[in-house]
């Protein structure tokens, strides 16, 4: 994630990873930090699951079919991908290494599975998992999307178990307890990243 010979004036962006159970708040923590800090983009991540209510083409997610993520796979183009109940997810090398190379942090909202993978490939990157305050007020949340299936609901209840107990290997952990005190925790990682680093 080199940038151009002629660019070498130009700070390389960071890789920000927000990974955690689904319902943890990710999306919500998401917006805020995109809205509240500059230089500081979203990689859209693929899916082949269907759009969620109030979710849109290419700005929440880019929906692909099956078919057309395997070929993506097969072809290299994803730093990341994994199978997440049931229907993938991968975030494309191209959109981060482009970003990173222009001088902006990227932040990336992905599963635990994906973020295991993006470590490995971009080993600086800087891993934030967000928790909820309890897997009851996780579940309160996933009941209150209105939708999940109840059988959904278990299988992503039973998942944030195994992934809140792996919340140690990660950089930071941010509760998410209270939107605004959050908020302010991400917004201060990330801020306090770039004065260690540039």
């Amino acid at each position: 994630m080199m940038g151009s010979a002629g660019a070498d004036n130009v700070r390389k962006g960071r890789l920000f990873i927000l990974a955690g159970p689904s319902g943890a708040g990710k999306g919500t923590l998401r917006t805020r930090a995109l809205s509240d800090i500059e230089d500081l983009t979203y990689s859209i991540s693929c899916t082949t699951r269907a759009p969620r209510p109030g979710e849109r083409e290419g700005a929440d997610y880019r929906f692909l079919s099956r078919e057309d993520f395997e070929d993506r796979v097969k072809r290299g183009l994803f730093l990341e991908h994994a199978l997440v109940h049931g229907n993938l997810y991968g975030t494309l090398r191209g959109d981060v290494e482009r970003e990173t190379a222009a001088g902006r942090d990227v932040l990336l909202e992905i599963d635990v599975q994906g973020a295991e993978c993006v470590r490995r490939l971009v080993p600086d990157c800087v891993m934030l998992f967000i928790a909820p305050p309890s897997l009851e007020v996780l579940e309160a949340r996933l009941r209150g999307r209105g939708t999940e299936s109840e059988e959904t609901i278990g299988l992503r209840l039973e998942n944030a178990k195994k992934e809140m107990a792996r919340a140690a290997e990660y950089d930071r952990v941010i509760v998410n307890d209270d939107l605004e005190r959050a908020a302010g925790e991400l917004r201060s990682v990330i801020l306090s990243c770039r004065e260690k680093n540039w």
